[in-house]
């Protein structure tokens, strides 16, 4: 049996509802949750730790049915958005709170929360209150909390969105050092795609209520299952034949185009071609051949900037080919709309999968 498992869980709460959801978790593995707003995550990890009980399911920790427990016998830790750091207790105080109501001794309170606050680097602010605090300063207090209790499983709801760029980036990081040295299992929601990346180990996509997809990175962010998972994480799909196959991969026909991926696939099945647009090469003049790929004759028909990336797409036949790259790589390339240019795919760029 898997560490978490939560079997068929259903709930409905007004608008927002669980619908028959299935999935399990490893000891010490990090699952980041992603999709649209509305989708039922929050739900979901407040059903984990006994906020809410389901209409129907049951959830197991460590092989044991904890459905209908109290949160408090739970060992689950939860942290929000928003911290929901206690405005009048000050930082060693809220770190604290927890263990006090696990009527620890005060000798033991104070050395897991002054061991807690040096792995976060918030030692010197045990002192102040929340309010004086910066985002990233109560970030780190927040996990603290839930950390100090030692719980076998920590929820995290968008706990980083608040965050500039480079908090983020230190959080994460931190995260990591904290989660290999306390062996905490994580369930982590996020519209960061770049959490996921960082962080997770497992990834799992919710609409509508259910569970649409889960898996390794490779799987969700690689191979998409669907049009909708493939929008939200930036891939983008093609139906295609396959043509041909072996050992070494597989040749598909999309559209006019012959294409060649890593994933075998048996011949004349219909697939998805999944491309990220950040693993496509693009070049002024013809390149060598790529062993396993394929180089497209392109033309440029769109530009766009976002922040310092570039959304650019190509037109080769009736597809077109999303292409993102940085500004070194851009100013490097100089391209005009009209203007020609080879696309290079190697063959783990392109990657199968099916509609489900």
């Amino acid at each position: 049996m898997s560490f978490l498992e939560v079997r068929q869980l259903s709930i409905r709460l007004g608008a927002f509802f669980l619908d028959d959801v299935s999935l399990s978790l490893g000891s010490d593995e990090y699952l980041a949750v992603i999709g649209p707003t509305g989708a039922g995550k929050t739900i979901l990890l407040e059903c984990i730790i006994g906020f809410y009980q389901p209409d129907a399911g049951s959830i197991f920790l460590e092989g044991r049915d904890i459905t209908h427990d109290r949160p408090e016998d739970r060992r689950i830790g939860i942290v929000y958005q928003d911290y929901a750091l206690l405005p009048n207790l000050n930082v060693f105080a809220n770190i604290a709170y927890g263990l006090k109501k696990q009527l620890r001794d005060k000798a033991e309170v104070k050395q897991k929360v002054l061991e807690m606050a040096e792995s976060l680097h918030i030692s010197h602010i045990l002192t102040r209150h929340p309010e004086t605090l910066s985002g990233g300063e109560q970030q780190r207090v927040a996990l603290a909390r839930s950390l100090v209790v030692e719980p076998k499983l920590l929820l995290m709801d968008e706990p980083l969105s608040a965050l500039d760029p480079r908090t983020r980036r230190e959080i994460r990081t931190l995260l990591r050092t904290i989660i290999a040295r306390t062996h905490t299992s994580i369930i982590h929601i996020t519209h960061d795609l770049d959490d996921a990346w960082a962080l997770a180990d497992k990834v799992a996509f919710f609409s509508g209520g259910q569970l649409r997809q889960m898996g390794s990175l490779e799987d969700i962010f690689h191979r998409p299952a669907t049009s909708q998972i493939a929008d939200f994480v930036g891939v983008s799909r093609f139906p295609g034949k396959v043509v041909d196959s072996d050992d070494n991969g597989s040749v598909i026909r999309v559209d006019e185009l012959i294409l060649h991926s890593v994933d075998p696939a048996p011949i004349g099945s219909n697939v998805y071609v999944a491309l990220r647009p950040e693993a496509v090469r693009v070049y002024r003049r013809e390149p060598r051949p790529c062993e396993g790929g394929t180089t497209l004759f392109c033309k440029l028909t769109g530009m766009e900037t976002e922040c310092n990336m570039h959304h650019l797409v190509f037109q080769a036949g009736k597809t077109q080919i999303p292409v993102l790259m940085t500004t070194n790589a851009l100013t490097k390339l100089e391209p005009h709309v009209d203007d020609t240019f080879f696309v290079q795919l190697d063959g783990e760029a392109v990657r199968l999968c099916q509609e489900i």
